[in-house]
């Protein structure tokens, strides 16, 4: 199946965990959709009271740490590069380079829904810059610019 004719599909938590490596707890996405390979994406989070992070950020307040929203939206990232590798993917790992305007409008609570948008900005070869949005019920929580490059796992 190649790029074009994946456009708009989405990829279930499973899905991810065939496509990058995190795991819990650092697995911070559920869901992608309306994938446009290379392109752009949204990512699902559905936040819960449970998330481990909440026990001290903050205890009896509990808040989604920025840095962790930011986290969301480059796992959605990189799932738009890898699915624009296809088949030469499997050996690829995206790592951060940079994080440049992020802004936290407001706080990321338990029940939220996040819907994590992603937008590629610049991409050829190794380094991808994105700009994301986190939004909940339509209201930005928080938004970012960040540049990640691909790697080979094995570097």
């Amino acid at each position: 199946m190649d790029a074009e004719t994946r456009t708009g599909h989405e990829v279930d938590v499973t899905g991810i965990m065939e496509r990058i490596p995190h795991r819990y707890p650092f697995l911070l996405i559920d869901k992608v959709v309306d994938i446009q390979p290379g392109e752009s994406a949204t990512g699902i989070k559905n936040v819960s009271v449970n998330e481990p992070f909440f026990e001290g950020h903050f205890p009896g307040h509990p808040i989604m740490p920025g840095v962790l929203i930011v986290e969301a939206m480059a796992q959605t990232a990189a799932i738009v590069v890898i699915e624009a590798l296809e088949d030469t993917a499997s050996d690829k790992l995206v790592y951060f380079m940079s994080i440049d305007s992020a802004r936290f409008r407001k706080p990321v609570l338990p029940g939220h829904t996040l819907k994590l948008e992603v937008v590629k900005e610049h991409g050829r070869g190794k380094v991808w810059r994105f700009k994301g949005t986190a939004k909940s019920e339509g209201t930005v929580m928080a938004e970012a610019v960040f540049t990640a490059m691909i790697v080979d796992q094995a570097d």
